[in-house]
């Protein structure tokens, strides 16, 4: 009768390769899990920075396509005239801009337009650009802009617009100033409300120039600001 003998040594063996095979594929397959769940996270942030770039970049592209080149409009008004276009900011994307005789006076192009109501002050009858300048109404002081009006001279023609927000800071004095200047607006105007004006120190009666865009959720075209204004026209000069 034969007999066989099965050594130890081979059973063991066995089991250590099994043992190691059943280790290297349980880590295996973890690996795999963790590699998986990070290619995840990190697709899934990419498309969401993705979005979020394409959104801001569409909303930047649809606020600027509404502002034209600066003084791309050619205003033709008789020799004794001042030709004047204002367009008030974009929601808080696309700044201001005001044009004299054809030329930027006010804008991104110069900055040295900014959140708040922006002024330029013309000489009534040269048509000169005597200063600008702008006012924080949403976390700024009320009286750097009440000290600018009262400086201002006589028979000068000031031109305003608003970008973001021009009104959380204006008190009665600072309303009542404008209003002086020919504003039949100022004393309405509310929060992110889209405004400009033009009119003069030394004027009587209201001005013609005046346009304005009240802020309404139900109705505005920036989500949280109503849509730009702007006006264009022709001022006889001072004589």
């Amino acid at each position: 009768m034969f007999s066989f003998r099965v050594g130890k040594n081979n059973i063991g063996s066995q089991c250590n390769v099994i043992r190691w095979f059943l280790q290297a594929l349980t880590f295996f397959i973890m690996l795999l899990f963790i590699v998986v769940i990070f290619l995840k996270l990190y697709n899934d942030q990419n498309i969401t920075d993705i979005t979020k770039n394409a959104l801001s970049s569409s909303q930047t592209s649809k606020l600027g396509s509404n502002a034209e080149g600066p003084c791309s409009r050619k205003n033709v008004c008789p020799g004794n005239h001042i030709s004047f276009f204002v367009q008030s900011g974009a929601a808080n994307v696309v700044p201001p801009k005001i044009c004299v005789n054809n030329k930027l006076a006010l804008g991104t192009v110069l900055n040295n337009a900014d959140t708040g109501i922006n002024i330029v002050v013309v000489n009534g009858k040269s048509g000169d650009v005597l200063k600008t300048d702008h006012y924080n109404m949403y976390s700024g002081e009320v009286e750097p802009l009440i000290e600018f009006l009262k400086n201002i001279e006589v028979g000068s023609v000031v031109l305003m617009a608003v970008f973001d927000e021009g009104s959380r800071r204006l008190n009665e004095e600072a309303r009542t100033l404008i209003a002086d200047l020919g504003s039949s607006v100022i004393h309405s105007l509310g929060y992110r409300d889209n405004w400009v004006f033009v009119g003069g120190k030394g004027t009587t009666g209201k001005s013609n120039f005046e346009k304005h865009m009240k802020s309404d959720d139900s109705k505005n075209k920036y989500e949280n600001w109503p849509e730009m204004v702007e006006m264009e026209g022709c001022i006889p000069k001072y004589v």
